[in-house]
């Protein structure tokens, strides 16, 4: 929504004069506000988010020559575009982890913007049900060792 002028000019015709600043970006609060609170505009905005979206990542994935790559995508299950990864490592957290992450990030938004948006995501235990693979953010686990040995795993893969 910062770079592909055709998507930032969908997004300008879809939700009107108010989705843009005066410089001519996105204006991302007015379209948060704007979709968490509606279901039919959320999807509205999905579809000319996600096809282009996917377009971007196949032009990347085509550019790269590693062994594997790894996807980061919120809304990954939401989306089904974890339905053409070879394998899904999902990163999770609790719900108030989470949230509290988000606060400290985004210090505009407020917890009841996060839990709106948080609304229309898919529940942690249906995205465990289809991950392949899980790590464990929330402070209880270091990091760094479960990336490595997944690291390791997919060097395993490719050879």
């Amino acid at each position: 929504m910062t770079t592909d002028g055709i998507l930032i000019s969908q997004i300008k015709k879809e939700f009107g004069t108010l989705s843009s600043r005066s410089d001519g970006s996105i204006d991302r609060e007015y379209l948060a506000r704007t979709v968490f609170q509606d279901q039919e505009k959320l999807a509205e905005l999905n579809k000319l988010i996600h096809p282009r979206v996917a377009k971007d990542y196949e032009r990347w994935v085509n550019e790269q020559k590693y062994d594997y790559l790894l996807k980061e995508a919120a809304l990954l299950f939401e989306a089904k575009s974890y339905q053409a990864l070879d394998k899904v490592i999902l990163v999770h957290a609790s719900r108030e982890i989470r949230i509290n992450r988000v606060l400290q990030r985004d210090p505009q938004r407020t917890r009841q913007q996060v839990e709106d948006i948080m609304k229309n995501q898919m529940r942690d235990e249906e995205k465990l049900k289809l991950a392949d693979f899980n790590i464990v953010n929330d402070e209880s686990r270091l990091v760094i060792p479960q990336v490595l040995e997944l690291h390791e795993i997919f060097k395993s893969m490719t050879k």
